[in-house]
């Protein structure tokens, strides 16, 4: 196996920078590097020497020893000046080594996973804790790092593996005379029990996704009822133009917000109306398909110049949460269902519902166990073998065990103990180069 190598901090110049090292052949380098192996697990500030003799840098070198070490071979990380100049002589030299190579995106966080160190839910979890820009984010993505998901899995896991045993031991004894009854007789009302629970985890509103992809908020309204420049000043910054020109935004405009520690995008769109432009036309139909697979939907009525039709807007949007405010309202007319771009605190109504939506999400000190799509595909389908397997009365034992043993497949999936090499590549593509 190649020993891999990266630069795994930030970009250069920096502070500090760190090159990690893991493979067969990590102590040879840190030896030649080094001239001596440090103390495991312990920061040792070395001289960082070339093959040739030449001193390259003087820097901190963690030395971890596999098996106990973040992909379960050994690792080496050294802490060096961050320099364009020293941290290329350093990988320069480490690519001269027979064994060596430059690491691809997400290798180390592999081979953490194929050692055991990790598993898959760890791993995504680790990816979305990189890629966090918000407090709740963080959160999630460090309580799924940390193992939450991965223990909440194995439970289910062990209780389904516990069914197909009691199964196991009724095929095996069932003709014995001092066995009294069945040993199986409560693992029916056992996978009933699981699949409530496993109910009840997907039942939550897509909670986990939405912290992890951002909250989706499209905003709709005839033309001219100030979409864009809600949408530029809740940026704070030119996102769309603005014009008295009916129809000026054709196409959807988004921009990413941190509204009480959550991931929010907001999605500008063409004003609603009936015309004969076939640009605008598409613009108005991606608006009204984007707003139909929205999270919130907010309507803009302008105070003055009221259009006809604005029920018939907001047909077809029976599942999306609509929150509907007037628009332009500078004098402050209207409430608190007024809102202005012109006037001291006019975004308030609007950010108050915005963050009360928000809070509607459930108890974020509770962990999300579903944060991914792939996650909420494979629980649904073990819920759905244990609600066969406890109903199917006139199946034999046989066969119903086996829809034990396939919804204990779909828990193994999701963690990566079964049939996941297809998706191994795109997560771990995920990753930056050096983790």
């Amino acid at each position: 196996m190649d020993t891999i190598f990266a630069l795994s901090s930030g970009s250069l110049p920096s502070g500090v920078a760190v090159v990690r090292i893991s493979g067969p052949r990590t102590r040879f380098v840190v030896e030649t590097f080094c001239r001596e192996v440090p103390k495991p697990r312990r920061a040792s500030l070395r001289k960082l020497w070339s093959s040739s003799g030449m001193l390259m840098d003087e820097g901190l070198v963690l030395w971890f020893p596999g098996p106990k070490s973040f992909t379960g071979e050994d690792c080496c990380e050294f802490q060096v000046h961050g320099g364009r100049a020293v941290v290329s002589a350093l990988l320069e030299e480490l690519s001269a080594f027979d064994g060596l190579r430059l690491a691809e995106p997400g290798e180390f966080s592999r081979r953490a996973f194929e050692n055991g160190r990790l598993d898959l839910t760890e791993i995504e979890g680790l990816s979305d804790l990189i890629q966090a820009q918000t407090e709740t984010q963080r959160r999630q993505a460090l309580a799924q790092a940390s193992g939450g998901l991965r223990k909440q899995l194995e439970e289910w896991r062990s209780r389904l593996v516990r069914m197909r045993a009691l199964l196991e031991a009724d095929f095996d004894f069932a003709d014995e005379e001092d066995v009294p009854g069945s040993v199986a007789d409560g693992v029916w009302e056992d996978a009933r029990k699981l699949a409530r629970e496993l109910g009840a985890a997907l039942d939550d509103s897509r909670r986990g996704e939405i912290i992890r992809d951002g909250y989706q908020i499209v905003i709709l309204g005839p033309p001219n009822a100030g979409k864009s420049s809600l949408i530029n000043a809740l940026a704070r910054r030119d996102i769309a133009i603005v014009t008295p020109e009916e129809g000026t935004t054709r196409d959807l405009l988004e921009v990413q917000l941190d509204i009480d520690g959550f991931a929010v995008t907001v999605v500008d769109t063409a004003g609603l109306r009936e015309t004969d432009g076939i640009v605008e036309r598409e613009g108005i139909r991606r608006a009204r398909e984007r707003a139909s697979m929205a999270d919130l939907v907010v309507y803009l009525e302008p105070v003055e110049g009221m259009m006809a039709g604005i029920d018939t807007d907001l047909q077809g949007f029976a599942n999306v949460k609509v929150l509907r405010f007037k628009s332009k309202d500078d004098a402050g007319l209207s409430g608190d269902n007024g809102i202005s771009v012109n006037r001291e605190n006019g975004l308030e109504p609007l950010l108050n519902s915005i963050i009360a939506s928000l809070a509607e999400i459930g108890d974020l000190a509770v962990p999300a166990v579903v944060t991914r799509e792939r996650h909420r595909v494979a629980i649904a389908k073990c819920r759905d073998y244990c609600v066969k397997a406890a109903d199917a009365q006139k199946l034999g034992s046989e066969l119903r065990s086996e829809m034990l043993r396939l919804a204990c497949d779909e828990i193994g999936k999701v963690t990566g103990r079964v049939d996941v090499d297809d998706l191994l590549d795109v997560i771990f593509s995920e990753f930056c180069i050096g983790k």
